[in-house]
């Protein structure tokens, strides 16, 4: 199985960004909100990142973030439904929240689980 993480793979430009923001769907936990376009005509799941300086004014920690982001999602885009999602951090984290990071990420961006707050 290829995990690759190319550019069909990734939000690239910003009416691509913009089009999520607009007609969005979100759901928010504790470090992370994500907001999604259901069924875009890539036929496979497309990611962007949004980690501000408010969230981490290191860029090393913003890039740590931003690293664990893109492995959780290299990982399970496979699984994922062909929707554009947009990441954006709310509240830094770093290697000790790790786990609860990605289970967060797992709430809302994996089909079939159920949420609370959407």
């Amino acid at each position: 199985m290829d995990n690759s993480f190319g550019k069909s793979h990734r939000l690239l430009k910003t009416e691509e960004f913009s089009s999520v923001f607009a007609l969005r769907k979100q759901r928010s936990r504790v470090f992370l909100q994500v907001l999604r376009l259901e069924n875009n005509a890539c036929g496979h799941a497309r990611l962007g990142l949004v980690v501000s300086k408010k969230a981490a004014k290191r860029a090393n920690r913003r890039n740590y973030m931003k690293r664990v982001i893109r492995d959780w999602f290299r990982r399970h885009r496979h699984i994922l439904p062909p929707h554009d999602f947009v990441v954006r951090v709310r509240q830094a984290f770093d290697d000790t929240q790790y786990t609860q990071a990605c289970e967060e990420l797992a709430q809302m961006m994996l089909p079939n689980t159920h949420n609370s707050n959407s």
